[in-house]
């Protein structure tokens, strides 16, 4: 699962709460400087059934998000997830128990503004821009109090909080992609308390009154407050961002090929092999195939075993030819499982086809593989390994504006070659099918990138015929400091995930140093 980060270019905070001495409300007051925002409802604070409320709004350029699914940074629309993540700011005040949030799509444009003042209201618009409770701009009033949401076609999303201190993590993917592809102007989101917790008032004329929104069915009781970072905080790993998030995880068995067992299940008898398309050192889709289907043999080897040679072999489902599909661009996949009775040949050759194969000069073969497999075996008693690590590749230095691919190397740690052997052997790789990374900060050891080993696996690590490896873009990490690695396996016996001994640190510059 790769991620990549998209920070917010506006937000502020709106209000209708009183100012201090409970006469004026700060409808005017304008907090688009503020280093963080706000969200609450107070009832009945000035009199009973009197409403104090505050919102939050939010707003990412789709620009650069457009700019890097043209370039092929991250994928077309249906291959990636979008998530509004914004990080709590602890605060000495009451916060909300219990509550709802909803996420709206803004109607109109708006300015963020300059104002700072979150406690007496007192930064006001005027005839300054900035956004406050009653105008989108120093131009432009909302059509309602409070702003503009876009209600039709509905694009809601709600978010149950329990304790007021959490993060807001949510997928708006459905609404983004409608921002990128023009559907509906972007003019970011609002974050506000659901309407049956925001505080209650009754308008005799079942409309709005002034700054007052009218809510028969809201809420008796306060919800406050809930504060979240905004963009103007000094700490990086706080800032509203729109975080991407697909799945870029290849798992190539090229190099952990076995034949299939009596002794593993149907899937694990599968064996996933992928043809990667350089052209000029770039990956390229193959112009006849594209991103449809492929054909995939086997054969056995030569006399020399050096070439593939003789008929197709026979699969484990009795056919000769495996349809391949597309993964990405220029990466092609199969799925093969290889009968046991070919256990005697050490090296197969897959050659990569569109209906040809060597015996026939028909169709077009386009590439040409080996393979060496692997034979299950029991064992009588159960294993713990331990591993040595190292991650071949690793820098001591890497610009922010750069995306690395980290090689790690994993092997027994006790591996013993016998005498006859250790003058001109080398431990291969052991490919570990589960594998994720962590990143922390040294100097505090703040978490920068946790294990994501849920349902998203975030940070699962890929593999291939060289190793396990991960794609990893620094600009998620704020420069001027050292990092440092860790990895953990997944332990099928445990049912756990172990974490690695071994630490590997690194330090992030700015690339304008």
């Amino acid at each position: 699962m790769a991620i990549k980060r998209y920070k917010a270019d506006a937000d502020t905070t709106i209000v209708n709460a009183f100012q201090p001495g409970l006469v004026t409300r700060g409808t005017g007051a304008n907090m688009g400087e503020a280093d963080v925002s706000e969200i609450f409802s107070i009832y009945g604070r000035e009199s009973t059934g009197s409403q104090e409320l505050s919102r939050m709004l939010t707003k990412f350029s789709m620009a650069e998000i457009s700019a890097d699914r043209t370039a092929g940074k991250i994928p077309a629309s249906g291959s990636v997830s979008f998530y509004l993540r914004l990080f709590n700011a602890e605060h000495s005040k009451t916060v909300p128990r219990d509550y709802k949030l909803v996420i709206q799509p803004v109607l109109r444009s708006w300015q963020e503004g300059v104002g700072l003042d979150l406690e007496t209201y007192k930064d006001l618009t005027k005839g300054n821009t900035g956004a406050n409770w009653m105008s989108a701009s120093n131009t432009t009033p909302w059509t309602a109090v409070g702003g503009d949401y876009r209600t039709l076609p509905s694009v809601t999303f709600e978010q149950s909080l329990s304790t007021g201190l959490e993060d807001l993590n949510i997928n708006i993917t459905s609404l983004v992609e409608q921002w990128i592809d023009g559907t509906y102007s972007n003019n970011g989101v609002g974050v506000r308390l659901s309407s049956s917790y925001e505080a209650q008032y009754s308008s005799s004329t079942g409309e709005d009154t002034g700054s007052l929104i009218n809510n028969v069915s809201g809420a008796t009781k306060s919800y406050y407050t809930k504060r979240f970072f905004a963009r103007g905080t000094q700490f990086f790993f706080k800032r509203p961002v729109l975080e991407a998030r697909w799945n870029s995880v290849i798992k190539d068995d090229r190099g952990d090929f076995y034949y299939s067992s009596s002794l593993a299940p149907g899937a694990d008898n599968l064996n996933v092999i992928y043809l990667y398309n350089y052209v000029r050192g770039r990956l390229t889709n193959i112009p006849v195939v594209g991103t449809g289907p492929i054909l995939v043999s086997l054969y056995s080897g030569s006399y020399d075993n050096t070439a593939p040679s003789g008929s197709k072999l026979i699969l484990y489902d009795g056919g000769t030819n495996v349809t391949g599909g597309y993964k990405s661009t220029g990466i092609y996949t199969a799925s093969v499982s290889v009968t046991s009775a070919l256990t005697p040949l050490t090296t197969l050759y897959d050659v990569w086809h569109s209906g040809s194969n060597i015996e026939t000069t028909t169709g077009v073969e386009y590439f040409t593989g080996s393979i060496t497999p692997l034979t299950l075996a029991g064992a009588v008693q159960s294993s713990e390994p331990v591993y040595y690590l190292n991650i071949t590749n690793l820098k001591d230095k890497y610009r922010n504006d750069e995306t690395a691919r980290l090689n790690l190397y994993i092997r027994d740690k006790y591996w013993n070659p016998t005498i006859y052997t250790v003058a001109n052997s080398t431990p291969e790789s052991t490919t570990m099918v589960s594998a994720s990374y962590r990143i922390f900060r040294v100097m505090d050891a703040f978490e920068a990138i946790p294990y994501g080993t849920g349902s998203e696996v975030s940070t699962q690590m890929s593999y291939d015929i060289s190793g396990n490896y991960f794609d990893f873009d620094m600009n998620l990490l704020e420069p001027g400091y050292a990092y440092a690695l860790k990895f953990a396996f997944y332990d099928t016996s445990l049912v756990s995930w172990v974490e690695q001994p071994e630490v590997f640190k690194f330090r992030v510059e700015d690339y304008e140093y």
